[in-house]
């Protein structure tokens, strides 16, 4: 494979390419910090540059893994070393942000937080937020329709997203880049790119929308005795918040007292000792009647015993560290380290029946190793597990993933929330997928990339 990467590097110039131990000093991905194995790393700085970069590798039938911020949890990204990994980590670009239209229009290879800062300093918001927002990029958060803290008033990625440019396999460029609300022209060609994981193209450039910046912020953590009123508190607060409920981050009992109770890493905001906890933020429009209409609404909870205990966010500092318990992952990875993490949906109301009935099932089988905690953006049906059973072993692993995913089945739940499928979920898609879909699926792969060259068995072999 010299000359394809002589002819690539003649392309994207000598820095574009990457080899030997420049490949082998990057981790395969967030979850894997083992090295990467692929032959190459190619970073393209513009489209055309990537579009002639598939077209030799389609030509050759060059497998091409793209990559984004590294950030993933299903191996979505994972290279072998045959394989040449594509970079867009030097397309990071801002172009054109308009404030009357409220867009923004980037390249794939900027960061989430970048683009974050850059409609704050335009008074304008982009409402897409997880924990990994400094080094995920653009282009993988579209790739895996992405969702994080705000879903549940502002929706996935792909609601975020008017317009888009992709590459496809053979290096055809199709650049649809709306900057319209409402286009109805035709097919939805974008909707090709959202969430397919870089099997049927790469995103290059993409037309995301703004809203306006929200002027008040009003947070709170609550404890809850009895699940059956996580529901009813969650319908309460959308009622009584006129639309400004912005977060429902439920945290069980595992997850409180391996965060908090078992560690000085953060300060209890409410007394241990409860089976839920539930962080709730709201965001409005000013700030005295928002913060007036949200103590009343809590309030109201306490008084019909919906929750037991409350906190409420005197100011930045207390919010922030409210949000820090949350987000704490890397903490609990260190903590529970090897581990591994799930990201289902499924109904609100069987979540507690639902958890606990796996949990059982894993201390049942690994009494001596077992540790987990569940959390989860509750108020969007996703709730994750981060847990170990002291090993990685193949064949162990692949238990506890048939206890999570066999116990979803009965509450017709998805085994991706948000996260993807890659190579991790691929044996279990078929839980949340049936027959027909799976096979749409294939027919569109092979359409738009008949040599397999594109990531190829992710999402499905």
């Amino acid at each position: 494979m010299t000359n394809l990467i002589d002819d690539i590097t003649a392309i994207v110039g000598a820095n574009g390419v990457l080899t030997g131990d420049d490949v082998s000093a990057r981790p395969a991905s967030w979850i894997r910090p083992d090295p990467c194995r692929a032959m190459a790393v190619v970073r393209p700085q513009t489209t055309e540059e990537l579009a002639a970069v598939m077209r030799l590798c389609h030509a050759a039938k060059q497998v091409v893994v793209p990559v984004g911020g590294a950030t993933g949890l299903v191996d979505g990204a994972l290279a072998d070393e045959d394989d040449i990994v594509l970079s867009l980590e030097r397309m990071t670009a801002i172009e054109e942000l308009d404030e009357t239209g409220c867009t923004i229009t980037v390249q794939a290879g900027v960061a989430l937080q970048t683009v974050q800062e850059r409609a704050a300093e335009s008074d304008l918001l982009f409402p897409v937020d997880f924990g990994a927002r400094g080094s995920a990029q653009i282009g993988g958060a579209i790739a895996t329709n992405a969702g994080g803290n705000a879903v549940i008033r502002y929706g996935m990625m792909r609601e975020q997203i008017l317009g888009l440019e992709a590459v496809l396999a053979d290096g055809t460029v199709v650049s649809s880049m709306n900057r319209l609300l409402k286009n109805n022209a035709g097919y939805d060609l974008k909707q090709l790119f959202i969430g397919t994981e870089g099997t049927l193209g790469i995103v290059t450039r993409a037309v995301l929308r703004l809203r306006p910046a929200l002027r008040s912020q009003n947070t709170a953590f609550v404890a809850i005795d009895d699940y059956a009123n996580v529901p009813v508190l969650l319908k309460h607060l959308g009622s009584t918040l006129g639309g400004t409920l912005s977060a429902f981050e439920v945290l069980w009992q595992d997850f409180y007292d391996t965060v908090v109770v078992n560690t000085d890493r953060h300060a209890a905001p409410v007394e241990a000792g409860h089976p839920w906890y539930v962080l709730i933020e709201a965001r409005g429009g000013e700030q005295d009647e928002d913060e007036a209409r949200f103590q009343r609404a809590l309030e109201v909870a306490l008084e019909q015993e919906l929750i037991v205990d409350a906190a409420f966010a005197s100011g930045a500092k207390q919010r922030d560290a409210m949000w820090a318990i949350r987000d704490d992952v890397e903490g609990i990875a260190e903590m529970l380290w090897p581990i591994m993490a799930f990201d289902i949906s499924l109904p609100i109301a069987a979540a507690a029946d639902y958890t606990a009935k796996v949990s059982g099932r894993l201390k049942e089988r690994w009494p001596d190793s077992f540790r987990g905690t569940t959390f989860g953006h509750l108020g969007d049906n996703n709730v994750h597990f981060i847990l170990t059973i002291g090993s990685m072993e193949p064949k162990e692993l692949r238990g506890v993933m048939e206890i999570v995913y066999e116990e979803l089945k009965p509450f017709e739940g998805s085994i991706s929330a948000e996260h993807g499928i890659g190579l991790e979920k691929r044996p279990f898609l078929s839980v949340s997928r049936n027959e027909a879909e799976l096979a749409l699926m294939k027919t569109l792969k092979q359409t738009l990339d008949p040599q397999g060259v594109l990531n190829p068995g992710k999402v499905f072999q």
